[in-house]
């Protein structure tokens, strides 16, 4: 009988390729149906967000309205194609949350073995916090997007002989659209700390071809240059991408910028699921923190840390920025889970049956913790109490219940007037901050204290959200 050598079967040789395959149409589909999975409805900051998309022109970007404009140049563009719904506000995160997973997938991948890079990939882009900035209608992915392109772009200039101009100058590109971003101006410098204080990238910068190394700092320093104009005349700009209003309460933001992630009471008032990193993933993370302490000054062990650290700094001035502690996790997971992988082989080094045998338990943890978190996120947006009604969904019950030429009456100092406002010239509906001139049926997000005469309440649109469910009154004469 011919003896079966494994290492020669097709599902062996091509394991990795299978499973980067199988990952890719699970994240693609997810991405893509996120819209319908959860959150029920849309938050305050993701109708904000719809409406400076809509007010983006030409004439505003030279007044220096340029805080995160690929985002919101994509959102109004999705928007003007599919029209104001949540699908068209929520698809320019989901586009950039499937190249933030390819980039975080190369990333890793260029760090770690294939064994350990596809594992730690597949607990990084189905995790609970992933799948919640990917399924945002807001810039927030943004925070996490950038970061994780120009770690990828410098992964491909450090450690190479003769790095390619290119990666350089893209670098210094991305560089560009990253400063402008709330708060990622702190990052030129973090990067700029980093690689002065770690040995290995100080080499790097002394080895550098002179071509890449001057493409680099012309760009730094052209964007630097356009920086300070900016600042100089535009001074809304540099309240937006230095500080928020409540920076002085830095400790306070730390602590209200965390809460959602480690509260495990579930308390947390916010957007954002809490615990928001499951007990099973942290403690993986805490073995890839401990695991890297040995060799610490190598610079992919002591990033993750010293991403920590810039999180937290920049936390301080912005609750919102707490969601870059993706990034240094789905570092520090990968590096716990190729411990535990060397951990377990070293104590069998010859033995094949043992090596397959504790394939099992691992596999059946990582399965145990992504079905967790995606049960997790699809159920919790929909049923916590605390969570859900941050979000709602009128827009869908406008769409789904009211007539044709149906005016909606919003007052203008009501906060969500802009948004809905953009409704006219997009669909069959008006919007009316007055009942002057308004002839038909209205349709009010609330009851009216006085109505007309001939005006009478006609029907109340519910939603099946356990507060403020009477959502829609619609009035006729």
């Amino acid at each position: 009988m011919k003896k079966i050598v494994i290492s020669r079967l097709f599902l062996y040789k091509h394991r990795f390729i299978i499973g980067y395959i199988l990952l890719a149409a699970i994240f693609f589909t997810l991405l893509f149906l996120m819209p319908t999975i959860s959150p029920d409805g849309l938050s305050d900051a993701e109708m904000a967000s719809a409406v400076t998309s809509n007010e983006l022109s030409v004439d505003s970007v030279l007044h220096g309205n340029f805080v995160d404009l690929p985002y919101h140049l994509l959102q109004k563009l999705s928007i003007s194609i599919f029209g104001l719904n949540a699908y068209a506000i929520k698809l320019p995160s989901i586009i950039f949350g499937i190249v933030l997973g390819l980039l975080l997938i190369l990333l890793l991948n260029r760090w770690f073995k294939n064994n350990v890079a596809i594992i730690g990939s597949v607990m990084t882009v189905i995790s609970a916090p992933f799948l919640y900035i990917a399924g945002s209608g807001t810039p927030t992915i943004c925070l996490v997007f950038w970061p994780t392109l120009l770690l990828w772009l410098g992964s491909k200039i450090q450690g190479e002989k003769k790095p390619k101009i290119s990666y350089c100058f893209l670098f210094g590109f991305f560089l560009l659209f990253a400063i402008f971003t709330p708060h990622l101006i702190y990052l030129a410098g973090f990067i700029l700390i980093f690689v002065l204080t770690q040995p290995h990238l100080r080499f790097t910068i002394k080895s550098l071809p002179r071509k890449p190394f001057i493409a680099v700092v012309v760009i730094s320093v052209l964007a630097l240059g356009f920086l300070v104009f900016s600042f100089l005349r535009f001074h809304g700009t540099a309240r937006e991408l230095l500080w928020t209003d409540n920076f002085g309460n830095f400790f306070g933001n730390i602590k209200e910028a965390f809460l959602p992630f480690f509260s495990w009471t579930g308390n947390a008032v916010s957007t954002m699921l809490s615990p928001m990193i499951g007990l099973a993933s942290l403690s993986v993370a805490i073995a890839g923190l401990i695991s890297t302490a040995k060799g610490f000054f190598a610079s992919r062990n002591s990033i993750a840390t010293m991403l920590i650290l810039f999180t937290i700094f920049i936390s301080g001035l912005s609750p919102n920025s707490a969601v870059l502690i993706i990034l240094p996790l789905a570092i520090l997971t990968s590096h716990g889970i190729r411990y535990i992988l060397e951990k377990w082989y070293g104590l069998f080094p010859e033995n094949p049956y043992a090596r397959v045998a504790g394939f099992i338990p691992i596999a059946t943890f990582i399965g145990i913790i992504l079905i967790s978190s995606m049960e997790y996120y699809v159920f919790g947006y929909r049923y916590n109490l605390t969570v859900a009604n941050e979000f709602q969904d009128d827009l869908g019950l406008i769409y789904q219940h009211l007539e044709d030429d149906t005016t909606l009456l919003i007052p203008k100092d009501n906060p969500s007037y802009d948004f809905y406002k953009i409704l006219e010239g997009r669909s069959t509906f008006k919007v009316a901050s007055s009942l002057e001139g308004v002839e038909g049926t209205i349709a009010t997000l609330g009851r009216l204290d006085a109505v007309e005469k001939d005006r009478h309440l006609y029907r109340i649109i519910t939603s099946p959200k356990s507060l403020d469910s009477d959502r829609i009154y619609v009035y006729k004469k």
